[in-house]
């Protein structure tokens, strides 16, 4: 391996590395058809959410008789409290009965106004329990008011301005189980694209090394350019399954009315992108100095087990992150370069992350990459055309 036979520049070098992964990974079926699987699974999830959610939300009562006269009643007092129900007319109980027990209707009720019954399946929702109650009550008050010569609209026009005068110290966030929502979806995805692709850059050392195919190509670029080549390329892999699912996820839930708040999800996208970018490269090195130090497949899960580990409680910390993004823990996790990459997405999509905190996260991770490069750098440069047994890091360390 003379300097003569490495006539290729490093920007070339690295690029055709780059586009050697791009091609091998980007273009295979393999990748194809988990890309499709995972995004047909994710939209079918999504639709069969905004199906739920529609249901769930909406409560159809069926009218029957007498009780056909609390229908503007009760749907006036449902918009009030904001809950969505919908009244139909049904011709007699009976076939009322028959429609509650086919799942046509939510709940049945029949009776007088003042003396309401409520059929359900197997139970009536408590806000439409309460708002039926209030209608019945209320005719019961109206007949005693008559009685007393007293005319109702005016009572209950006094009694309706009688309200307890509610403050808090915070503002109520109507969107923070969204923003839970959006910051958990994320986390999954930054963990799994970063633990997946940066194994693939070991297996890719090791398959390399096992087969000597690492020797031709040493031939021709230097071992620096080799590996940046490989973590570029597939890093660009993993950066485009991400955009395709975190996008086509942001469209189909914002379409199906499942995620309302498409502003803060098409930020935390930008952000977990930015992040993925960093995280990969961070990890990136270190799965390859640990693909490295092996040259059998076999041997490969013994050296990643410590890198997936450290990947795993960031991703596992991130549940507690999420429900307490404003914690002394979730900052200080965040702020720890190894865990930024999949902690601080979560905390942003929650809106607990300070500007203050976002640089200094940043800052810490680009130091952190700095480092972790020269460092996984070294130990590839020393051990990727030793073959045989397992190399130990402290003789890769000394080259």
């Amino acid at each position: 391996m003379t300097a003569g036979k490495r006539s290729v520049s490093p920007a070339t070098a690295v690029r055709l590395v780059a586009t050697r992964e791009l091609n091998a990974r980007l273009r295979t079926r393999g990748f194809l058809i988990g890309t499709a699987a995972i995004l047909v699974v994710m939209i079918g999830y999504l639709l069969l959410q905004a199906n739920l959610f529609d249901r769930a939300d909406r409560t159809k009562v069926g009218l029957a008789g007498q009780a056909a006269a609390i229908s503007e009643p009760l749907r006036a007092g449902a918009q009030q409290v904001g809950v969505d129900i919908e009244t139909v007319k049904v011709p007699d109980a009976e076939t009322g009965r028959a429609e509650v027990a086919d799942g046509e209707l939510d709940v049945l009720v029949t009776g007088s106004p003042a003396s309401l019954h409520a059929l359900a399946k197997s139970t009536v929702d408590q806000q439409t329990e309460a708002l039926l109650n209030a209608i019945s009550r209320q005719e019961v008050l109206s007949a005693k008011l008559i009685e007393s010569g007293q005319v109702p609209g005016d009572v209950m026009r006094e009694v309706n301005s009688a309200s307890v005068e509610v403050s808090t110290l915070e503002t109520a966030d109507p969107d923070e189980g969204q923003r839970i929502a959006v910051a958990l979806v994320m986390l999954f995805l930054l963990y799994m694209s970063i633990t997946t692709y940066g194994s693939l850059v070991a297996q890719g050392i090791v398959e390399e090394k096992a087969s000597r195919v690492v020797e031709i190509l040493l031939s021709t670029v230097r071992p620096w350019h080799l590996l940046l080549g490989k973590v570029i390329g597939l890093g660009v892999v993993g950066l485009v399954q991400l955009l395709i699912l975190g996008g086509v996820g942001l469209v189909v839930a914002t379409a199906t009315g499942v995620l309302t708040i498409a502003g803060v999800a098409t930020n935390t996208l930008l952000w977990g992108l930015l992040w993925y970018v960093l995280g990969f490269f961070l990890y990136a090195t270190i799965f390859a100095a640990a693909g490295s130090l092996v040259s059998r497949q076999e041997d490969t899960q013994t050296v990643l087990t410590p890198v997936t580990i450290i990947l795993l409680v960031g991703f596992i910390a991130g549940f507690t992150v999420v429900q307490q993004p404003d914690g002394a823990a979730a900052v200080v996790l965040s702020l720890i370069p190894l865990l930024s990459p999949i902690l601080m997405p979560s905390r942003i999509a929650t809106g607990a992350a300070g500007p203050w905190e976002i640089v200094a996260a940043l800052v810490l991770t680009l130091a952190a990459i700095a480092a972790l490069t020269w460092l996984g750098g070294k130990v590839y440069r020393a051990a990727i055309l030793r073959t045989g047994s397992r190399i130990k890091l402290a003789d890769a360390l000394k080259g």
